[in-house]
């Protein structure tokens, strides 16, 4: 009997990501002028944006180069991570991971279809807005905090004891 391999739930998750952070885009995309807001809650806002650059938009402005610059960065991050799951790992470990490659490929997907990274998630409060985001940033930023969390917890070793690092 043929079993999935082991690390098959780190890129299911990985894909899940990147259809659900795609879906969300698509349809704001289709649904939505650019520019377009909609006051949720008197600190939540749905948007439609376009962010040519990074988080929090470094090098927005650019002139166009940091399209390519970003997605060559997104593509290797994806490899590179692909690389580590199939290795065996934690399951902090494997959730990191798979979060941040699903956000890596539905950012990179947008650049290289889109040229830019749709965003449309925008809180704020009494004037200052955070910087819009999606789906991909989320899960981008989920996978660094459980990075964290996996090096302040210690590492399990292969008979399921833990050790401090």
């Amino acid at each position: 009997m043929n079993h999935p391999p082991r690390n098959a739930p780190w890129y299911s998750l990985a894909i899940a990501v990147l259809i659900g952070d795609q879906a969300a885009k698509t349809y704001i995309d289709m649904t939505t002028p650019l520019g377009w807001s909609h006051e949720v809650t008197s600190f939540f806002n749905l948007v439609h944006v376009l962010n040519p650059g990074a988080a929090f938009s470094f090098l927005a402005g650019a002139g166009g180069w940091q399209r390519w610059f970003f997605l060559a960065i997104a593509l290797a991050a994806s490899a590179w991570l692909i690389w580590l799951l199939s290795r065996p790992l934690q399951k902090l470990e494997g959730l990191s991971y798979s979060l941040i490659l699903g956000g890596a490929l539905g950012n990179g997907f947008d650049r290289a279809v889109r040229g830019q990274v749709i965003d449309y998630l925008d809180f704020h409060l009494r004037g200052w807005h955070w910087p819009a985001f999606n789906i991909a940033d989320m899960a981008i930023m989920g996978g660094a905090i459980a990075l964290v969390l996996q090096s302040l917890v210690g590492v399990e070793n292969p008979g399921g004891a833990k050790e401090a690092q």
